[in-house]
């Protein structure tokens, strides 16, 4: 059975271990420390019945929007992928995002070729494409650029003056009344 916990600073080289057999993109020790260190909420591993790191995710807040968080790194061991492993990885930051830091959406880069990190993204997770980042990777392999809204949003349909063209417009919901309050009203001038 396998297990997901935040990381330790004990987890890192582990970390590193397993983001050099899994991915073509590799980091420094320094840099896993650099997000321990910054963010200790936002990384996690999963360790099998023997306490042997099987994956982890790395995950941080967007230094120039707080709002936003960015999956900087998931991998799980070739002898333990299709068992769940990523994706329980991936909500596990997604909630911390969310509960911790209030994030409204989260955002990540995946290689165009890399096909079943793809359909994870979009078909499990619910990604959506936001663009494609040429020669984004050193060898130069494009990225898509991925988003995820972690918080409730409601699309709203027009059309343009001549009723043509319509167009969707996403927006986010107001926070509903808990059973029994009734809802804050707003003081005149928009402020609470």
């Amino acid at each position: 059975m396998v297990s997901i916990r935040n990381c330790t600073v004990a987890d890192l080289i582990a970390m590193q271990n397993a983001n050099l057999t899994c991915l073509p993109e590799n980091y420094q020790l320094k840099y896993y420390l650099y997000h321990y260190l910054t963010w200790p909420q936002l990384s996690f591993i999963a360790e099998d019945e023997n306490s042997k790191l099987v994956g982890y995710v790395l995950a941080k807040i967007d230094e120039q929007d707080p709002k936003r968080g960015h999956i900087t790194s998931l991998a799980v061991l070739r002898s333990h992928r299709k068992l769940g492993i990523a994706t329980k990885l991936m909500k596990q930051a997604q909630n911390a995002l969310l509960e911790v830091f209030d994030a409204d959406t989260v955002s990540l880069h995946v290689r165009k070729s890399n096909r079943a990190a793809f359909s994870l993204y979009h078909e499990i997770l619910n990604f959506q494409i936001q663009e494609i980042e040429k020669q984004y990777y050193g060898d130069k392999e494009d990225a898509y650029s991925m988003v995820l809204h972690l918080k409730p949003q409601t699309a709203t349909t027009t059309t343009d003056k001549d009723g043509k063209k319509p167009t969707t417009t996403t927006a986010k919901e107001e926070p509903k009344a808990k059973p029994g309050k009734a809802p804050a009203k707003k003081k005149a001038g928009g402020k609470k």
